[in-house]
């Protein structure tokens, strides 16, 4: 039995760990020696058993015959070896062309692969078109200036200034802000050699950092849904009052992920020893004010007017026990101080209990409980916190079990043309495709490097191939490989939307000529295309049955969101080639911790 054929007959039950060792002596299989992976398999069963020995048959025959052999024409010889050379010849051409034509058709089947550094510096080029405050000169965004210049000095008399702007609108959201920045600093974390090798690791941190040094000023929300909504205006031409919504310790939500935020920042600028420490003194007092203040961990999420009005019309947190855990696993990683980690262990089994239908197994900005079982996940393989297996093993199983839910269609649905549906309730539907193929192909790295070639969940096994497949699939169909043959990431390929649904990018920038609230109206329902190509925003996408509208005025359609792009941005660099070197510094950089993070 080959050892594919062994590793598909492999099953282990549902609450162990299953994973499986390849080796290449003999290719044979064998259980895990992790300290993690201590379940005895019977693998007897693999091989059948025999009680013979072997003995070599008798050979009847002589051990060597003379032969006369007489050639009375070498030229009939020769033409002899010639026929049987040119039929070797040609069989094996026949061969080749067997396996070129198949390979040929699977590619057709799959589609040409994307050019993922391209995606990567286009992806990222979305949010320096969405920055707010006093706009880098050397910025690759050319439409965009200085914009939100009086955020907060005029309302709470405090510095607001910066930041990004959320989506086509002008409002600015703490809490998808903290959210792209942890988002983008794990993507960092895990692949910074990867942004490194294609010359985007600069790039991505000075994102990351306008976000957090954003971060260190705010608990609130900047804008008005009456202005900036109701008006079309870039950002750079507001003169309307830029209201601020403020929070207390009540909203855990909020605070959990400004403390994932800080914490995983922090490690991203380590090298700046000054500006981590800042962040990471930030990120522990917060904790403190909501764990102290709430000591029985019981938070409330924003759901009183003065806390968040403005910001439930568009990000309505359901539940706040996720973002606790997920801050309490980041500010371990970021300290090694393990009070956290049996915080985040004990909030994660709360959160857990606590999950909703509509959102299990979903990684977006209102929950990140699937994306701590994996980071935790990560804690359990590569490091011993000194906490008992137990408390660990939960996010372990489930992350096993989130990863047949990507894989197998009895677990998910897929449109025809291939793009899981996680939320079909929810649209738009591509947020939740791009965060579901970055942590299948984090994972996958994770059983990697621990030199495992799959894993499993109740009766089912998954390889590594195949969640890097699924990964794979997810990403090629936002970048065109989809029944509409459309790029959803604005400016790659040759087909992508060109009404996004986009203040800044709708409006001709004229050098500068000022439109008014309603004066740029006539550009929110022109038939034209946006005057500016904002580069690298991923919108919305299909609806459910892959039906497309590029129109301004169908935001579900053509609106790009910040914490969208930051899950494209991740995914993208987890299928970008590493960089070419056998080394295991290279590798162990790739994933991060075990070289520098430590």
């Amino acid at each position: 039995m080959s050892p594919t054929e062994q590793f598909s007959a492999f099953e282990t039950d549902k609450h162990s760990e299953g994973y499986i060792h390849t080796v290449s002596e003999g290719s044979r299989l064998l259980p895990s020696a992790s300290r993690w992976n201590s379940i005895n398999h019977d693998y007897n069963q693999l091989a059948p058993n025999s009680s013979t020995a072997y003995h070599p048959i008798p050979f009847s025959y002589s051990k060597s015959i003379d032969f006369n052999l007489v050639i009375p024409d070498k030229k009939h010889f020769y033409r002899f070896i010639f026929i049987v050379v040119s039929i070797i010849f040609l069989v094996t051409a026949a061969i080749l062309l067997v396996h070129f034509l198949s390979q040929v058709h699977k590619h057709r089947h799959q589609g040409p692969s994307a050019n993922l550094k391209l995606a990567i510096n286009q992806a990222l080029t979305f949010f320096d078109a969405q920055k707010s405050g006093h706009y880098p000169k050397n910025s690759p965004v050319k439409f965009r200036g200085d914009s939100g210049l009086e955020d907060g000095l005029n309302t709470t008399h405090e510095d607001l200034i910066g930041g990004f702007y959320d989506s086509g609108n002008n409002i600015k959201f703490t809490f998808t802000t903290a959210y792209t920045v942890t988002l983008l600093s794990w993507s960092v974390i895990e692949y910074q050699g990867k942004y490194d090798d294609i010359g985007e690791l600069d790039h991505v941190r000075d994102i990351i950092r306008w976000g957090s040094d954003y971060l260190l000023k705010v608990g609130s929300t900047i804008g008005s849904e009456h202005n900036d909504i109701t008006c079309w205006q870039r950002p750079e031409d507001m003169t309307y009052p830029r209201l601020v919504s403020q929070c207390n310790s009540s909203a855990s939500d909020l605070a959990g992920e400004l403390i994932a935020a800080l914490s995983a920042a922090s490690l991203v600028f380590q090298e700046d020893k000054d500006y981590s420490a800042r962040l990471i003194k930030a990120a522990k007092n917060l904790f403190d004010v909501v764990t102290t203040e709430d000591p029985s961990w019981q938070g409330k999420y924003t759901t009183d007017d003065a806390c968040g009005k403005e910001a439930r019309m568009f990000y309505n947190s359901s539940g706040y026990q996720d973002e606790l855990a997920w801050a309490g696993t980041w500010l371990y990683i970021a300290t090694r101080n393990t009070s956290y980690l049996q915080f985040a262990t004990h909030t994660f089994k709360l959160a857990k209990n606590n999950e909703t239908d509509l959102d299990r197994g979903v990684f977006y900005w209102n929950n990140k409980l699937s994306a701590a079982g994996v980071l935790l996940s990560r804690i359990l393989y590569f490091q011993d916190p000194g906490l008992s297996h137990d408390d660990l093993m939960l996010s372990s199983n489930l992350t096993r079990s989130l990863m047949c839910s990507f894989l197998f269609n009895k677990y998910s649905i897929r449109t025809p043309g291939g793009l899981i549906i996680l939320k079909p309730e929810d649209e738009p539907l591509l947020q939740y495709a791009a965060t579901s193929s970055f942590l299948s192909k984090l994972y996958g790295d994770y059983l990697d490097h621990q030199k495992l070639s799959g894993a499993s969940c109740d009766t089912d096994v998954y390889s590594l191939q195949m969640l890097h497949d699924f990964a794979t699939s997810q990403v090629n169909y936002i970048l065109g490989q989809n029944p509409m043959k459309m790029s959803y990431m604005v400016g790659y390929g040759d087909k992508f939307p060109l009404q996004v649904h986009h203040r800044s990018a709708s409006i001709p920038w004229d050098d500068g000529k000022p439109y008014g609230c309603d004066g740029g109206k006539i550009w929110l329902s022109s038939k034209n295309p946006n005057p500016q190509v904002l580069l690298g925003a991923m919108v919305g996408g299909p609806d459910l049955h892959e039906n497309f509208m590029d129109d301004r005025n169908q935001s579900r359609f053509t609106e790009p969101t910040i914490a969208s792009n930051a899950g494209l941005v991740a995914a993208l660099i987890a299928l970008q080639d590493p960089p070419l070197s056998d080394s295991k510094d290279v590798k162990d950089s790739i994933l991060g911790w075990n070289n520098g993070y430590d």
